[in-house]
């Protein structure tokens, strides 16, 4: 099978160690590695390819996660400039294969633990697939959650293959309950399998306006290696929808596959907290917690000691610049507190203090008015984008490695210990030539001096 991974959303409920530019999906939360990187090790038995759908900024950050798992020759991505929800992202990646190609479409921000149980599932959801149908997945519910969609079927046997009645959103905590009672429903787990083209022959009945939109799109797009780039004015012609909406609640050869292999969608805190490791207190274990009488806490620090006294039943989430601190069982409305942080300071929801770029990364170590202190890492071999200020200019201090600077026509080598100024308005870049990576501390000194103060005349990554 080709493993179709849907990279895309915000994790939102998980902030504030989740953030628009680098979600849920890429933070390393089980046992150091991220949900993404878990969800292409689920599915390296099942699957001999993947097919990444990302946009541009997370797509290098895939890529790097990729190489840490040896998976980055078997895997092509495809980059959407904005998104347009679930069903255009399966239909781009589909009119990309081979008709005849069993895909497994997979969300990037799941967990699964009981492996064994989950090649079995996938292994009945091909064949079912083979068979010329839809395959949705449906997890036994465990609980009345009221965070999860729910599918509903006819009262089969749970080990067969079942029909599907109808799709629900996500319920209030009484109509779960009804759910739970009936034996008729379960967790929509947001994994499918099909034919590539079985899809794309439903998708052109049920939704001929996306089916049309995308064809044109991936015409167009620009294929580059294994990248498959769309066009942001193709991209927004295509309307957006879901592939429930847009063809699993119409079409008329969907089968549900009823399936136990813990499942979540780590979709809060109260979620994450029932699979981190306990200490003897019922605390999540965590190198920089200290407690005292303190029980049942979760526990997420970054570099500073957490303490408790007195503690009892709490989520407690420690970054950089943001500090939540919650009761169990309210995490939930995190997503109200998202709402308040949209109008009085949307900063702190798109960016971490240290953001990873294609050619390294970079941490904020102060922020205020008129200046802003930077740590910079360049990877050996890469160099960031031709570019120039309009707002501020730059002092390049070089604690570790050898930069290569470039000034206007000028280039020259600044070595440890060594500085360089850059003035407002001209046109530079930093590049590492060498074999280890280039340390600096970067000072900006200007009336503004914001992310967007770039105007990229060359990059190497092409986003000019």
């Amino acid at each position: 099978m080709i493993n179709i991974i849907l990279c895309g959303g915000q994790g939102t409920r998980l902030w504030p160690i989740s953030r628009n530019a680098q979600p849920k999906q890429y933070i390393p939360l089980i046992e150091g590695q991220s949900l993404f990187q878990k969800t292409v090790c689920y599915n390296k038995e099942s699957c001999n390819r993947f097919y990444l759908i990302t946009n541009q900024d997370q797509y290098f950050l895939s890529k790097e996660q990729l190489s840490h798992l040896n998976s980055i020759d078997n895997s092509q991505f495809l980059i959407e400039p904005i998104g347009r929800n679930t069903a255009p992202a399966i239909a781009l990646a589909c009119l990309d294969l081979n008709e005849d190609d069993i895909v497994l479409v997979t969300p990037s921000d799941h967990l699964i633990t009981q492996q064994q149980n989950y090649q079995t599932v996938l292994q009945k959801a091909k064949d079912t697939a083979e068979r010329g149908f839809l395959v949705t997945i449906g997890v036994t519910p465990t609980s009345p959650e009221t965070g999860y969609g729910y599918i509903e079927c006819d009262n089969g046997n749970k080990n067969e293959i079942l029909d599907v009645t109808k799709f629900h959103e996500k319920p209030n905590a009484q109509t779960a309950l009804q759910y739970i009672s009936s034996g008729k429903f379960y967790w929509n787990a947001g994994i499918f399998c099909f034919k590539a083209g079985v899809f794309l022959k439903e998708l052109s009945i049920y939704a001929p306006e996306i089916f049309d939109a995308c064809v044109l799109a991936s015409k167009n797009a620009e294929r580059k290696d294994n990248v498959n780039q769309i066009f942001l004015e193709d991209m927004l012609n295509i309307p957006e929808n879901s592939i429930d909406y847009a063809v699993l609640e119409k079409s008329k050869i969907i089968k549900m596959i009823p399936a136990q292999f813990g499942w979540s969608d780590l979709g809060c805190f109260d979620a994450l907290d029932q699979i981190l490791p306990k200490d003897e207190q019922g605390n999540t274990t965590d190198q920089h917690y200290i407690g005292l009488n303190s029980h049942n806490n979760l526990i997420l620090g970054h570099d500073r000691a957490i303490a408790t006294i007195d503690i009892n039943d709490c989520i407690i989430v420690d970054t950089p610049d943001a500090l939540l601190i919650a009761n169990k069982g309210s995490s939930q409305k995190v997503k109200q507190l998202i709402n308040k942080l949209e109008k009085n300071n949307k900063k702190l929801l798109l960016e971490h203090k240290t953001m990873y770029r294609p050619w390294g990364s970079y941490t904020v170590l102060e922020d205020v008015d008129g200046y802003k202190i930077k740590r910079i890492e360049v990877k050996p071999g890469k160099r960031l984008s031709l570019q120039r200020h309009w707002h501020r200019s730059e002092h390049w201090i070089v604690v570790s490695g050898t930069a290569t600077v470039t000034i206007g026509d000028d280039s020259y080598f600044v070595r440890p210990n060594e500085s360089t100024y850059i003035r407002m308005g001209e046109v530079h870049r930093l590049a590492n030539d060498g074999k280890i990576p280039v340390v600096l501390i970067e000072a900006q000194v200007g009336e503004y001096t914001g992310e967007d103060d770039i105007e990229r005349l060359e990059d190497d990554f092409k986003r000019c």
